[in-house]
């Protein structure tokens, strides 16, 4: 509390604002509240009601306690002052009034006292003392420097006459007496001067008297010789004081006086509480003895008359000074007779003067050094460098190379014309930068730090911030005067300043640097204050001045925050810029000088220059000679310990290759993987006319196997023949694409002649590198780059726990990592393991011995185990540090590249109290960790922020760590609650991204094998682990702690929606899917979860009903929860097609599931069940109005909503089989955020299939228990609605069963079998049946699938009758389904034989189908990539007529003969399918041309046929004559291998 009551308030941290609430009795909820919000003092002065009430849910009884005691401390602080003012006054009043006949009337009472006579600092404002500190005054004698004084500082007392030349002082507070009007002012500053002059003039000394600053010794509340100032008007009524000199003096000594009286100086007073602008003002005498020789100087002094309202003057008198005051002379005869010896000492004093001996010289260099290196030899790589700077001289433009060669993070720049001329001119020469203005640096409230560093690339280029207008710039942005500047721009400074100490850069990272080149002004000044404020001290604040005058204003005004000693050890001063500039440089580990050097086509090497490498900013490029520039003092220091990082478990470096290369450290092992991607690279760099522009090669490793350092030797390698590059994290495929392309043809005369670029891509989603490749192969075909031309190579480098498993896909694409070694491998690993234990003991190279030892081995799992139980020896399980490796080994175990900041761990353990050196803050972190914490932590360093952190030195060493730090006294849930409710992790601001993101997965993300996990789970690993080993209400009672920490989260909602079901705690789901779906009522994940509860709920009471006799009593409770699982999966439905960005169907799947399982149940009844009714009196009930009186008051609020179930699950298969039939469904998709779905269908196809069977059976009133009793009965006797049923249930419902039909039957006898069967249930007239529209589109659909099967089989309609036929679909396409004008499409294909009349016709007709089918192709496809919802091709064209024409996808795949679905699909993407001669033989080639990037089809005359080109990226760039082959779609005919004619 003593630290509060000596702070001002609105200087109050959010610690100290904490410390008071809880001091007044505040719940330490709310507490933490408004620290969350970051209420500091200035915002705790200005907090209102309805700030507490509604950003905190603070109740009225607290909000009233804060507002009221907030007030008290506001009072008594302004009561203080009021009292100190009041005693100040008067004490000023009757200093200044001594000798004075009266006070003029304007004055009394106080009643026009100024605002500049109040003691300590602004009236509003709340501070009960001010802290005070020494201050220099102005140099003697230099008139027009720019120097300020700082309020509340303190000059020497004042002094008598010392040597003549050292100017004595006298000091008058005139605060009182600045308040007068002009010539009573003058009157009285006249006075003093004259007096305070001739005192020093008759004794030949110079001097100084100050107005402003306090003379008095009383119970004022200051101190003699404190600065306070005081406003001025007007500054001539102060310099035109000294007109009346000629009044004063004698008329031979008027002129000598005016030579020895300097005019004023006003000094400005610097208030950082105060905006009004208060002064200083000072008047040097300077006797010298050619003016005052032989002279003494008497003095009429003026005094202003109350009553007579007018100047009068005193007796002549002459002064003198006498110690620190002037008094008169007494015994003028002995003070004339001195005149002479005085002159003497005058004279001699003025020629010693002139030869003073020089200062001693102070080692500036070395401190220059000390201070930016923080006492290291070499500057910090990863350190930042905040430059604060103005106007640049041309000469000192000219030596600027060390701060081209520092890593700076932004420039506050106060030169309006750095972009023209200054330093913004020459650094964008050298360096790529991003302009700014202080106001771009507000957040918006809905992005985070994370997103809003990315927005404005901080860490990627340095940030230019031009704090003062810039005068190139066309937008309104002009320079400003100090006032205005102070007035308009200063809260754009806070605000800037507070968020990159606060929330970017954390304490000890960086180092502002404040280089003066030109005078100092208020703005620049401000600038130190708030730097000084947010980092709370000046330990990374530096100063580097040439000018001594430059920066004693920068120190005087920093002086009001430090004390002087601090100040003058962080500044170098006196030191020019050259020799700054050459001191620098020798320390610096880079220059943006040496160029990095890229290959190029004709294999020589170009120089890649720095700014254009940074403008590549989501790259790490690996040039040919990268590292050859490194310091060599550098390699002999850093060496082994980058050595022994790697071997510890440390990330693999381009420095670990250097030294290897050149034999400073022994080699890096080669892993078979990596001649496994060497030759795949070989072969993709292969030109072919089949060589895609863009190839993919996956590299799929164990966590900890050396996956990723295979990935970067291969770049390592090769990067004198490719052009090498390392994606960044957080980059969009956009930017990523448009880098690449830039490297690719960066200095090289020709696209079409390029080095190819080497990708390496880690830990990234598919759907990225999809994109990505997406994107590269637009930027190839755009730039027309020739076929066959290999432009990009990703070397995809993913983690996975089954990375062979992986690879099964294709091996043409994958290659696997694994721990285990081949016999070779294991040679080289027991060959380096002998080297690397001569140099390191084992603890020190672990990961390596780990991997030597293949892992999976009971040895290795043996010698894990013991290394940890060795390890953990004697460990202090209550230490602080301990703990720290549990919450890390907790995250590390189930979390892939999971880590936490060091700022994290300081703040645990914790640091920030104990250390105040930021320089020495890593040294003092090593040195508080355990040594158990030093052998397992490997310190990670973030390459683009430079942010250090933490993580164990391998997933299997924190896994065994985790198993015996817990042992039987604690468990995995009780750590994890720990983790969680751990305030001080999870409020810590820097890092905070990072960690809320690990510790939300933690709990959330679940595995998944897509994903290179064992396998699938239903809930996060963790929660799956507390379920299963320890128990379900452990998982329910996390996940619950959880859903508060994140804010109440909707999807931790519905997790544990999902946890309660899946443990039958049905009422509980219940209540959590409820919870969710009200925080997001739209979001179809959300409501199939609360489905699902109600499905799993309904299931549950149908398995307790199985050994009990049904009634219509007993089921209605199920039967009511069955109900509720269909209206959700409606409601999901509803909001899955209002999405438009993603479809999720489950919502379809479910009510379909549902419905099945309720039909069941109800057939079960006996009611229902007995052989005389076999089921058509539950058919009779479902279909009719009719209501059996055994269920009409049981099933009573049912029965409506049970006689829609029929059109419920009709609806439901409808809109399946549609979806299905435009787009492939083999697609890896997998979703590993909390909205995945809660059930992923393998086959959905099958699935429809099989549903459409049940559905079918159900409702057909018929005993058909197989195909071939349908053959052996007459179906002729039974209602259009059977037979549309028993029709369903043979798989003809809809087109896509019908299609399928030929997929999964076992052979083509089958198929025939089935079709045939379908169609015999048709009438025999078709034409005339009157059909609807879905039984004529099931109907050709069967004609057109046994075609497929079997050309010659009797129940095959002519092909002209279904041509016929389809004249009944409705006449206004706009209300046909996708599925008839996908089939009028077929059946009016123009064949051969055709006339040109006839072919017209029908491509009309087909145009006409195609363009309503593309309407409800583009609505389906929303906003979602084409590569989640890619089109299905159904049939291709070849040659022939009717039905012939046609040839089912099923055969073109039989005829390929391959087997994994990742093959099929790579073969068709590639293209390499329509090589085999088997398939050129069956298709047809048709022709066309391309025109601006579209494929058109030859034919129609009247009107263009575009056809869709299913690789895009194959259309040829200019306008060509193609053939190419054709396949129908949902979508329209799309073209596939389209060749230039003659190619």
């Amino acid at each position: 509390m003593e630290e509060l009551s000596n702070t001002p308030v609105e200087k109050w941290t959010e610690s100290m604002v904490s410390t008071w609430l809880r001091s007044i009795g505040v719940k330490e909820q709310y507490v933490k509240k408004l620290h969350e919000e970051e209420v500091d003092g200035r915002i705790l002065l200005e907090i209102t009601e309805d700030f507490l009430k509604k950003e905190t849910g603070m109740k009225s009884g607290y909000v009233h306690l804060i507002i009221t005691k907030r007030n008290e401390l506001i009072n008594a602080s302004r009561e203080v002052q009021r009292q100190t003012d009041t005693t100040h006054e008067k004490t000023v009043q009757k200093r200044d009034d001594k000798n004075n006949d009266q006070k003029p009337a304007s004055v009394k009472g106080g009643s026009t006292t100024s605002s500049g006579q109040k003691g300590e600092i602004k009236q509003d404002s709340v501070a009960v003392r001010t802290t005070k500190s020494d201050a220099k005054p102005r140099p003697f004698g230099k008139r027009g420097i720019d120097y300020t004084y700082v309020k509340h500082g303190v000059l020497q007392p004042e002094s008598g006459v010392i040597d003549l030349i050292t100017p004595c002082h006298e000091y008058k507070a005139f605060t009182i007496a600045a308040a007068l009007d002009c010539q009573r002012v003058q009157a009285k500053l006249a006075k003093e001067i004259f007096k305070f002059a001739t005192g020093c003039m008759n004794m030949r000394s110079n001097g100084t008297i100050h107005f402003g600053v306090m003379d008095g010794k009383d119970n004022s509340g200051y101190v003699h010789g404190e600065i306070i100032g005081f406003p001025i008007q007007n500054k001539d009524t102060y310099a035109d004081a000294l007109n009346l000199i000629d009044r004063c003096f004698s008329s031979a000594n008027v002129e000598l006086v005016q030579q020895c009286i300097r005019p004023p100086e006003f000094i400005l007073v610097i208030d950082p509480n105060s905006t009004e602008e208060h002064y200083v003002v000072e008047v040097d005498i300077v006797p010298s003895i050619s003016i005052v020789r032989n002279r003494v100087f008497p003095v009429l002094l003026p005094n202003f008359k109350e009553k007579k309202n007018k100047i009068e003057f005193e007796i002549e008198t002459i002064y003198r000074r006498l110690g620190s005051r002037t008094q008169p002379v007494t015994d003028r005869n002995e003070f004339y007779h001195g005149v002479q010896s005085r002159d003497a000492q005058r004279e001699e004093k003025e020629q010693e003067h002139l030869f003073t001996i020089p200062d001693l010289c102070q080692d500036l260099g070395r401190k220059l050094i000390m201070l930016v290196t923080g006492g290291k030899k070499i500057m910090e790589q990863d350190k930042w460098y905040i430059l604060v700077t103005n106007k640049f001289s041309k000469e000192d433009l000219s030596n600027i190379d060390f701060l081209l060669n520092m890593k700076l993070f932004c420039v506050f720049d106060f030169d309006p014309g750095s972009k023209e001329s200054g330093l913004c001119h020459e650094y964008v020469k050298h360096h790529a930068v991003n302009l700014h203005f202080m106001q771009n640096y507000k957040i918006p409230s809905d992005t985070s730090v994370r997103e809003f560093e990315g927005q404005l690339h901080l860490f990627e280029q340095t940030s230019w911030i031009f704090c003062n207008g810039r005068s190139d710039f066309k937008g309104n942005e002009p320079p400003f005067d100090e006032n205005t500047w102070s007035k308009t721009r200063r809260t754009f400074l806070k605000d800037c300043v507070s968020l990159i100490c606060k929330d970017i850069l954390p304490k000890g990272t960086f180092l502002v640097v404040f280089l003066l080149t030109s005078p100092v002004e208020t703005p620049l000044l401000n600038t130190f204050y708030e730097f000084f404020t947010d980092m709370e001290g000046h330990e990374d604040i530096i100063c580097i001045s040439e000018s001594e005058e430059n920066f004693r204003k920068w120190r005087n005004f920093a002086l009001g925050s430090c004390d002087i000693e601090t100040v003058n050890t962080s500044s170098v001063v006196g030191m020019k810029m050259s020799h700054v500039n050459a001191t620098l440089q020798r320390v610096q580990t880079t220059t943006t000088r040496a160029a990095k050097y890229l290959p190029v086509y004709i294999k020589g090497e170009c120089s890649l220059e720095t700014r254009d490498e940074e403008k590549m900013c989501s790259l790490e490029i690996l040039g040919t000679n990268q590292c050859e520039d490194t310091n060599p003092e550098l390699i002999e220091l850093e060496k082994g310990s980058i050595e022994r990082e790697f071997y510890l478990g440390g990330k693999v470096t381009w420095m670990n290759f250097w030294l290897a290369e050149k034999g400073f450290v022994g080699e890096v092992i080669q892993r078979d993987a990596y001649h496994d991607v060497t030759n795949l690279l070989k072969d993709s760099l292969k030109w072919s006319l089949s060589q895609m522009p863009v190839n993919f090669i996956n590299i799929y490793h164990h966590p900890g196997s050396g996956g990723s350092t295979v990935a970067r030797q291969v770049l390592w390698k090769n990067r004198k023949e490719l052009r090498c590059a390392v994606v960044k994290p957080s980059f969009s495929v956009g930017v990523v694409s448009e880098h690449a392309v830039m490297l690719r043809e960066y200095e090289e005369k020709d696209p079409q002649k390029c080095c190819s670029v080497l990708l390496l891509v880690e830990d990234c989603e598919k759907e990225y590198l999809e994109d990505l490749k997406n994107e590269l192969e637009v930027a190839a075909y755009t730039k027309k780059i020739a076929h066959g031309t290999p432009c990009f190579i990703l070397l995809s480098c993913m983690r996975s726990y089954t990375p062979e498993d992986m690879c099964k896909g294709s091996h043409l694409q994958n290659v696997s990592v694994t721990h285990r070694l081949s016999a070779e491998e294991k040679r080289h690993f027991a060959r380096k393991r002998q080297m690397l234990e001569r140099q390191f003991k084992p603890e020190f190279i672990l990961t390596f011995v780990l991997m030597s030892e293949e892992f999976e081995d009971e040895i290795i799992a043996k010698y894990v185990k013991q290394f940890v139980r060795h390890l953990l020896q004697g460990i202090d399980h209550a230490n602080a540090v301990t703990q720290l490796i549990r919450y890390v080994a907790l995250l590390n175990t189930y979390i892939q590249n999971s880590f936490i900041s060091q700022s994290h761990c300081e703040a645990l353990l914790p640091l920030a109290l104990t250390v105040p050196m930021d320089r020495f803050r890593q040294h003092a972190f090593e040195a508080s960790l355990s040594e158990q914490a030093k052998l397992v932590f490997i310190h990670l360093r973030d390459e683009r922020t430079h942010i250090k952190s933490v993580r164990i030195i391998h997933p299997l060493v924190a896994k065994e760590i985790l198993h015996q730090l817990l042992g039987d006294k604690q468990q995995q849930s009780d750590l994890a609650l720990d983790l969680l409710n751990n305030d001080v992790l999870f409020e810590h601001r820097f890092g905070r991204e990072d960690y809320v993101t690990f510790l939300r997965a933690l709990f959330m993300r679940r595995s998944r094998i897509s994903k290179g996990y064992e396998s699938d789970s239903f809930f996060s690993p963790l929660i799956e682990h507390v379920r299963k080993k320890e128990n379900p209400e452990k998982a329910i009672k996390v996940l619950g702690e959880a859903y508060k920490r994140f804010n109440k989260d909707a999807f931790f909602a519905q997790q544990l929606a999902r946890l309660n079901y899946s443990h039958e705690r049905f009422e509980e789901a219940e209540q959590w899917a409820d919870t969710a779906a009200k925080k997001q009522p739209n979001n179809s994940y959300i409501l199939d979860t609360k489905g699902q509860v109600y499905r799993r709920w309904f299931t549950a009471k149908c398995k307790a009903m199985e050994k009990i006799k049904k009634t219509p009593e007993n089921t209605a409770d199920a039967i009511k929860t069955a109900l509720k699982a269909i209206e959700c999966f409606q409601a999901c439905q509803k909001a899955a097609v209002a999405d438009v960005e993603s479809m999720n169907n489950s919502g379809f799947f479910g009510t379909v599931e549902v419905c099945c399982s309720l039909l069941k149940l109800i057939s079960s009844l006996r009611i229902f069940s007995k052989k005389t009714n076999s089921g058509s009196e539950c058919l009779k009930y479902l279909l009719t109005e009719y209501i059996p009186t055994e269920v009409e008051k049981p099933w009573e609020h049912f029965h409506f909503k049970l006689k829609k179930l029929h059109a419920i699950v009709r609806n439901a298969l409808e809109w399946i089989s549609e979806d299905l039939s435009y787009f492939q469904t083999d697609l890896n998709t997998d979703d590993e955020t909390s909205e995945s779905c809660e059930q992923t269908l393998r086959h959905p196809k099958r699935w429809l299939v099989n549903k459409s069977a049940v559905y079918g059976k159900f409702f057909s009133d018929a005993s058909f228990s197989s195909a071939s009793s349908l053959r052996q009965s007459n179906p002729d006797g039974l209602t259009p609605f059977t037979k549309r049923m028993m029709i369903c249930h043979l798989g003809g419902g809809n087109i896509t069963t019908v299609l399928s039909i030929l997929d999964q039957k076992e052979n083509d006898a089958e198929a025939v079998r089935f079709l045939e069967d379908i169609i015999l249930l048709y009438p025999k007239n078709p034409m005339t049946a009157k059909m609807d529209q879905l039984d004529l589109v099931n109907f050709i659909a069967s004609h057109i699938a046994l075609s497929a099967v079997s050309i010659q089989s009797p129940k095959l309609a002519a092909f002209s009758d279904l041509q016929r036929l389809s004249h009944l679909f409705p006449q206004d396409q706009s209300k046909c389904l996708s599925s008839a004008l996908f089939l009028c499409m077929l059946l009016f294909w123009p064949e051969e034989h055709d006339t040109d009349d006839e072919k017209e016709n029908k491509y009309e007709t087909v145009l006409s189908a195609i363009e309503f089918l593309q309407k409800t192709y583009w609505s389906k496809m929303k906003d979602i990539p084409h590569r989640r919802r890619r089109i299905y091709t159904h049939f291709f064209l070849r040659n022939g007529v009717g039905y012939e024409k046609f040839v089912h996808k099923s055969k073109i795949e039989d005829l390929s003969k391959l087997t994994s679905v990742s093959e099929k699909r790579l073969k068709w993407f590639r293209g390499e399918l329509w090589k085999t001669t088997e398939i050129a033989d069956v298709l047809k080639h048709v022709t066309g041309w391309t025109e601006n990037g579209t494929v058109y089809l030859e034919g129609p005359k009247k009107k263009k046929f575009p056809v869709h080109a299913v690789y895009v990226h194959s259309v040829p760039y200019d306008n060509e004559n193609v053939t190419f082959y054709l396949g129908f779609t949902f979508r329209g005919p799309v073209a596939y291998n389209i060749k230039p004619t003659g190619a």
